[in-house]
C-alpha cells in the first residue's frame, strides 16, 4: 500500500514538473522580446519610455539597438540619459509628409534613436539592459505607437522587432515594442520630462508641508500656553509664601529661668 501511494505521488510530481517545463518554455521567448516599459502613456503628454533589451543568444552579445519612431504620428522631442559603456544618438529629420497637430503643421520630428556599445561593452547571454528615452508630446490621434527596434549582435546577426501585434491573434515571432496611449485627463497630459508621476509627488509634498506647518504652529501655541500657566502658578506660589505669617519662636530656656 505504501509503495503504491509513493508511486502515485511520484507520477503526480513528474506531471507537475513537465507542465512547469512547458510553461517555462513558453515564457522564455516572451522574455527575450525587446519591449517598451511602461506599456501605457497619456496622449499629448511627456513620459519616459524605457526599451528593455534582453539578450536571446547563448553565445553572442548585443552591441547596438536602433529604435525607429513613427512618422504618421510624429514625436518632436526625445532625450536620452548617460548609460555607462554606451553612446546614444537622437536623429531628427523631415517627415515624408507634413502632419497637422493642434492646428500646427509638423514637418520635422524624431526619426530614430540609436544606442551603441563602446569597445568592451555588450549585453551578454542571460543579461538585459534598460534604455530610457524621454519623449513627447505623445500623439493624440492614435491609441498606440509602435517603436520598431533593430537589435545587433557582435556575431553580425540583426534581429528586427518590427511586427505589429493584432488583438485576438497569436503573438508574432518578433513583435514591435508598443505603447498604448490613453486619453488625456484635465489634470494631466501637459507635463514635461518628469511626467505625470512628478506632479503627483509635488502635490503630496505640498500637502505634507502644509500639514507640518499646522502641526508646528499648534505645537508653538501649546508651548506658549504651557509657559504661561507655569509662570502663573509660580507667581501665585510666591505671593502665597510672602503673605503667610512667620512661625512663632519659643523663648530660650535661660531667659525664662532668669525672669
Amino acid at each position: 500500500m505504501l509503495t503504491r501511494t509513493r508511486r502515485t505521488a511520484l507520477r503526480a510530481a513528474a506531471v507537475t514538473v513537465a507542465a512547469g517545463g512547458i510553461l517555462l518554455g513558453a515564457a522564455v521567448p516572451a522574455f527575450a522580446h525587446v519591449t517598451a516599459q511602461p506599456g501605457t502613456a497619456q496622449q499629448g503628454g511627456y513620459t519616459v519610455i524605457t526599451l528593455r533589451v534582453p539578450n536571446e543568444s547563448d553565445t553572442a552579445g548585443t552591441t547596438k539597438l536602433e529604435v525607429t519612431f513613427p512618422t504618421d504620428h510624429p514625436i518632436t522631442s526625445a532625450r536620452t540619459t548617460p548609460q555607462a559603456g554606451w553612446t546614444s544618438e537622437v536623429t531628427k529629420g523631415a517627415l515624408p509628409a507634413p502632419v497637422t497637430v493642434d492646428g500646427k503643421q509638423i514637418t520635422q520630428a524624431v526619426l530614430k534613436v540609436t544606442f551603441t556599445a563602446q569597445p568592451g561593452t555588450r549585453i551578454g547571454p542571460n543579461q538585459y539592459v534598460d534604455f530610457p528615452i524621454s519623449v513627447g508630446p505623445l500623439p493624440k490621434g492614435t491609441d498606440q505607437i509602435l517603436l520598431p527596434a533593430a537589435q545587433t549582435y557582435d556575431d553580425g546577426r540583426i534581429v528586427n522587432w518590427n511586427e505589429p501585434t493584432v488583438p485576438g491573434a497569436a503573438e508574432p515571432a518578433h513583435p514591435a515594442p508598443t505603447v498604448t496611449l490613453t486619453a488625456a485627463t484635465a489634470a494631466g497630459g501637459h507635463g514635461h520630462d518628469a511626467g505625470a508621476a512628478g506632479s503627483g509627488d509635488d502635490a503630496a509634498a505640498s500637502s505634507t508641508d502644509t500639514t507640518a506647518r499646522w502641526l508646528g504652529g499648534a505645537g508653538l501655541l501649546l508651548g506658549a500656553l504651557g509657559l504661561g500657566l507655569g509662570g502663573g502658578a509660580a507667581l501665585r506660589a510666591r505671593k502665597s509664601a510672602q503673605s503667610s505669617p512667620a512661625p512663632a519662636t519659643s523663648e530660650p530656656e535661660h531667659a525664662r529661668s532668669d525672669s
